[in-house]
């Protein structure tokens, strides 16, 4: 059982990020390979802005981090066990879930 006020704190920031599907989708995205913001816009098909806030909102969870890449700067997942986790975490709610579809979810499903 989860106590410690650390151990709540960071599983309500990954909740938080997990929380929207474009963020959901960058992670997904960043699990594969790092990534420009400019090529994930256009992979995501968002504006620049819209990711731009999205990519701060991962950095604020600690879940992604900036790389300087010369005059460019590349973003990836702050630890490749997050890619890990993700991975088990669809993997289990595939797995439990498999029937039920979120009541809030886009006509496309949840995240």
């Amino acid at each position: 059982m989860l106590t410690a006020a650390s151990d709540i704190d960071v599983l309500a920031r990954f909740g938080r990020a997990l929380a929207d599907p474009i963020r959901c989708r960058i992670l997904i995205a960043l699990r594969q390979a790092p990534a420009y913001p400019a090529d994930l816009a256009d992979a995501l098909g968002v504006s620049r802005t819209r990711l731009s806030n999205h990519l701060a909102c991962l950095r604020d969870c600690g879940l992604a981090v900036t790389v300087p890449d010369g005059r460019r700067t590349r973003y990836e997942l702050a630890d490749e066990r997050l890619g890990h986790a993700l991975d088990h975490l669809l993997a289990a709610v595939v797995a439990v879930e498999a029937d039920k579809t979120c009541p809030d979810a886009a006509p496309e499903g949840c995240c």
